[in-house]
């Protein structure tokens, strides 16, 4: 298939301000060529992230509007409680305002000078707060993850070997072991469920337990329905609570997977592990029941997890990111590493390459095109 057609219906547009090239040279040297500085209004191609910046749908905005905001005990908390544990089979769901604050509360209490934290490939926020708690965060993923030519299907998967010496070498000083899906940091490479389920047999015979960050779980789940073996049968929603039923707890954006403007959540099933990660939350977020949310917002959540894990809607985002790909090598741009999936794709300076060639200047730094 070379095309594939939107599966949605766009009921409202905004419009863009055109800008003219000498304006968008002006522009960029004004911001010092740093394309984080630049006004978001000036910018024609925002390829900065996906996170957080997609529009919802309407049903999402329906569930907005039967938000309740009631302090503690919210009827919205409920529903996003159940829409989290329906895909992913976790005791405690504990809100936060988005992912990086599940990070925080995660290493407030795994973090510590002189421990040190392995996943296939850290996210900057991650790698931050494990920093910040003193420890230190290391990065184990297979060889072909660094290859941007590499085609092995699982690119984000961690190696299994390293990561067995690893335990063995620094079993005192590992407090936890993580594996991000997709492995967001390495161009938003996939992991295969059996990668996740090994490494989860190898964390908890070393009696460690396993955490996943789910930031992209459903495309994830997409590249293990389409790619391994024994899988194409199965429904998304299936995979998805296979890939987290070997897993002690996850840490989420919901500013991805789950379609949402703002939020996250931190899951856990160890009762003590929840009592304490709720006293950090009451501390720095707000009540268990919103976490530094809304409940419009969890609302919305609740709804996004319930359309995210749509194959029609996965088969359309997926085949628009290897569309991309497919035109910039055409315009002997280099898209290797995006042939998992777009993630990294907009952090490349191919993209500046089929920007120029197409007549747009633009520049590779934060994947923004003036």
């Amino acid at each position: 298939m070379k095309t594939i057609i939107e599966p949605f219906r766009i009921k409202s547009v905004e419009p863009i301000r055109l800008t003219s090239r000498p304006e968008r040279e002006r522009l960029a040297r004004a911001a010092g060529y740093n394309l984080f500085g630049l006004h978001s209004d000036d910018v024609l191609i925002d390829l900065l992230t996906d996170s957080g910046t997609g529009a919802m749908s309407s049903l999402q905005w329906a569930a907005v509007m039967q938000g309740d905001e009631s302090y503690a005990g919210s009827p919205s908390f409920f529903r996003f409680e159940a829409a989290v544990q329906n895909l992913m089979p976790f005791k405690h769901i504990i809100p936060t305002h988005q992912g990086r604050a599940a990070e925080a509360i995660l290493f407030s209490i795994f973090g510590g000078k002189g421990r040190r934290i392995p996943s296939n490939t850290h996210f900057d926020t991650t790698r931050g707060n494990i920093e910040a708690s003193g420890a230190m965060g290391d990065d184990l993923v297979i060889a072909e993850g660094k290859d941007p030519q590499s085609l092995h299907p699982f690119k984000g998967n961690m190696d299994l070997a390293r990561l067995e010496a690893y335990l063995a070498e620094h079993h005192a000083e590992v407090p936890l072991v993580m594996i991000t899906i997709t492995n967001n940091a390495g161009g938003g490479q996939p992991v295969s469920l059996a990668n996740i389920r090994a490494v989860a047999d190898l964390a908890h015979r070393h009696g460690k337990p396993f955490v996943i960050d789910g930031c992209r779980f459903a495309e994830n789940a997409w590249f293990i329905k389409t790619r391994e073996e024994g899988q194409a049968e199965r429904s998304i929603p299936e995979i998805v609570r296979d890939c987290f039923a070997v897993a002690d707890g996850m840490t989420m954006s919901a500013k991805k997977d789950a379609f949402g403007n703002i939020g996250g959540w931190l899951a856990l099933n160890d009762d003590d592990l929840a009592e304490e990660a709720r006293g950090h939350l009451i501390r720095t977020e707000g009540f268990p029941t919103y976490g530094g949310l809304a409940g419009r917002d969890l609302d919305a959540l609740a709804q996004g997890l319930v359309e995210i894990v749509d194959e029609d809607y996965l088969r359309y985002r997926i085949r628009t990111h290897q569309y991309i790909v497919e035109r910039l090598d055409a315009m002997g741009g280099s898209g290797g590493e995006a042939r998992g999936r777009a993630c990294g794709l907009h952090r490349r300076a191919g993209v500046a390459v089929a920007y120029s060639a197409a007549g747009i200047s633009g520049a590779g730094l934060g994947g923004r095109a003036l």
